[in-house]
């Protein structure tokens, strides 16, 4: 979700208030996606990186985080929607840490659109915590014995199908450390629309593109066709 910043200062606004007007965004597209009946959405909120950014900006975007798990979360559990949080918690706040517990148990068991919100995570960081929690159930195996399928179970997301499209706003034409094991096979979408602005019609307009695309595995368009 790209752009917030740019967004403001556009319109000579402070650029807390860009990422203030993207939870308008956010409500749009969560919506949209339950609609559509997306099965699974990942947002990527807040990067193992975006530590380094100016101490305000970083302040205000954990008061919008932590207000965010206190307000939006109830309205999620209405409309049947699981929430989760993937990333390394321990730089939190021990308050917004009891908020992401309580809004992860509240929305459990819930069959909707699984909502996930990628906070102080990166790939790189994923893979790595992975490999530990690996080792840390096969103990006695050598490492050498390590596939991608022994990894994978280990990985955020495990239980979920890994992506099928990878949208960013903003104009950057990057990952950024979102997901990218995960992403091995996703389709990208890059457009320049800034989040604050992206809605209903730019999230249909990616599914467009993403139907026009020939996914192959690997394959030839042959081997496809014959699927």
């Amino acid at each position: 979700m790209d752009g917030n910043g740019r967004w403001a200062k556009r319109r000579f606004l402070p650029r807390y208030i860009g990422h203030q007007k993207a939870r308008t965004a956010v409500r749009k597209v969560v919506a949209h996606c339950a609609k559509l009946g997306v099965k699974a959405l990942t947002l990527y909120a807040f990067s193992t990186e975006n530590w380094k950014r100016p101490a305000d900006e970083v302040s205000k975007l954990m008061s919008l985080f932590l207000d965010a798990l206190q307000r939006e979360v109830s309205k999620l559990h209405k409309n049947n929607v699981r929430l989760r949080i993937i990333g390394d918690r321990a730089g939190f706040s021990e308050k917004i840490q009891q908020h992401i517990e309580q809004a992860e148990a509240l929305t459990q068991n819930n069959t909707g659109l699984a909502l996930n919100v990628a906070a102080n995570y990166g790939g790189r960081w994923d893979i790595v915590e992975a490999v530990k929690a690996w080792q840390l159930t096969h103990p006695e195996q050598d490492i050498a014995l390590l596939t991608p399928d022994a990894l994978a179970p280990h990985l955020a997301l495990a239980e979920l199908p890994e992506p099928d499209l990878m949208i960013r706003t903003g104009g950057e034409q990057r990952m950024s450390n979102f997901m990218i094991w995960q992403m091995a096979y996703a389709e990208f979408y890059f457009t320049e629309r800034l989040w604050p602005d992206f809605d209903e019609a730019d999230l249909e307009q990616a599914m467009v593109s993403y139907q026009q695309r020939e996914r192959r595995f690997g394959r030839t368009s042959e081997q496809v066709a014959k699927c």
